[in-house]
């Protein structure tokens, strides 16, 4: 088989394979009650959620809903994590809570390997893509992403109010992943579709999902046959030619672990920076001592990713089971709030709080067990040089309106409308 029809074919089932499966009903009404009827899509959850996860976390910490074809919602840091580390019961087949249960055979590979992969194919997935995202190999990308951003900064000059999260922070991603993959930088609006559709479209009828879902396979695979006729060194062409157990990597897992560098790489990052900017111009005691203290940037980071972490992943309950006290259904939805994890009070000292000088935070922002986050240096790269950026270019904002801060719905939550006033 030719090797674009091999491409062909594993956009079809790499596509098809994430939306496909059991149709449950779709939900939008109000909450009724978070304990029995919770949804992450909902407009209080998007504004803020914490509230409702210390609620849950004294008096239900796992929470239950009928939405989805049924679902689960643990919120102390012990129970997500003992979830996050057991791969023999919760399967990672998909990631993306949706109204579909993408079929069991797609087990133990996923649609976007390795973060939808269970062992034992993680592990060897997972290693192959390791010495890209280690901090020397990223270190290339530095000085790239600091012009960067001072060219964005450069590029507002002069205005009193500017949006943060969209006319800085999303774009940071954007470029510094399309310098990976080797794609071109003008495409950031497409990228961003490909993650609303993903991440958000989840109530989506399936024919449109698979649509949608479609669209983002069907630009990879131009740059597939891109990097064919024209191989280069980046992420792509390293893809395509990667060898696994003494063979060629098959389509679906190649086009879907590009899938997942550009969803999860852009998404993750935006949301981290948008939300430390927020925090910033909101509190200026921790802005002032930043711009006068940059040597603490590195902890501060941590700790704004401690209490504003943006991911939230999904897991499938294996088999019927009873598990810390509740009943568990086969195919049942987990979602694995690191958020409310991150908050959790019996886990962290002042937990509510944000403490920008905290020196012992093992927080869970890039997840736990087998899937903490591949890319883990690449964010705090990206935050830290966004921030370092800003602050020594705009050391004075604040909130221009803070009822005009809108906050994306899903499982990654940041600023997505950020209208701050500087000077």
């Amino acid at each position: 088989m030719a090797i674009d029809e091999r491409f062909t074919r594993g956009r079809q089932e790499a596509g098809e394979g994430e939306v496909a499966g059991t149709r449950s009903e779709i939900i939008t009404s109000p909450v009724r009650d978070w304990a029995t009827d919770f949804s992450h899509l909902e407009p209080e959850w998007s504004a803020d959620p914490y509230p409702i996860q210390d609620d849950l976390r004294q008096r239900c910490p796992i929470a239950h809903t009928e939405r989805f074809g049924g679902a689960r919602l643990p919120t102390r840091h012990e129970d997500v994590a003992a979830i996050a580390h057991d791969t023999e019961r919760f399967s990672s087949r998909s990631v993306v809570l949706s109204n579909f249960r993408p079929p069991r055979e797609l087990a133990p590979i996923g649609g976007s390997p390795p973060i939808s992969s269970d062992p034992p194919f993680h592990h060897d997935a997972r290693k192959l893509l390791l010495p890209a995202f280690t901090k020397k190999a990223l270190a290339r990308y530095e000085p790239a992403t600091r012009a960067f951003c001072h060219s964005l900064i450069d590029s507002f000059a002069g205005r009193d109010v500017v949006d943060a999260a969209q006319d800085y922070a999303q774009h940071i991603p954007m470029r510094v992943i399309a310098d990976m993959l080797g794609f071109p930088p003008q495409d950031g609006p497409r990228f961003r579709e490909f993650v609303e559709d993903l991440l958000e479209g989840i109530n989506l009828p399936p024919d449109e999902r698979v649509d949608r879902v479609s669209r983002m396979f069907d630009y990879l695979l131009e740059q597939v046959h891109d990097h064919l006729d024209e191989p280069r060194d980046d992420l792509t062409t390293y893809l395509i030619n990667a060898e696994l157990y003494g063979r060629k990597l098959d389509p679906p897992v190649v086009t879907g672990a590009m899938a997942l560098l550009l969803i999860a790489g852009i998404d993750t990052s935006w949301s981290a920076i948008g939300a430390s900017l927020w925090h910033l111009a909101k509190t200026p005691a921790d802005r002032e001592r930043l711009v006068a203290e940059p040597g603490l940037l590195p902890t501060a980071m941590e700790e704004l990713l401690r209490a504003y972490a943006p991911v939230t992943m999904a897991r499938l309950v294996k088999e019927d089971m009873h598990w810390h006290g509740v009943d568990m259904k086969a195919e049942d939805w987990i979602l694995l709030s690191f958020p409310a994890a991150n908050r959790d009070p019996l886990q962290f000292d002042r937990a509510q709080e944000v403490v920008i000088d905290r020196e012992v935070n093992r927080h869970a922002a890039f997840g736990l067990g087998i899937h903490r986050c591949l890319g883990s240096h690449l964010a705090r790269m990206e935050l830290r040089v966004a921030l370092e950026a800003w602050l020594e270019r705009i050391p004075e904002f604040t909130l221009d309106d803070p009822g005009a801060v809108t906050w994306s719905a899903g499982q990654i939550r940041g600023p997505r409308a950020l209208p701050l006033r500087i000077g």
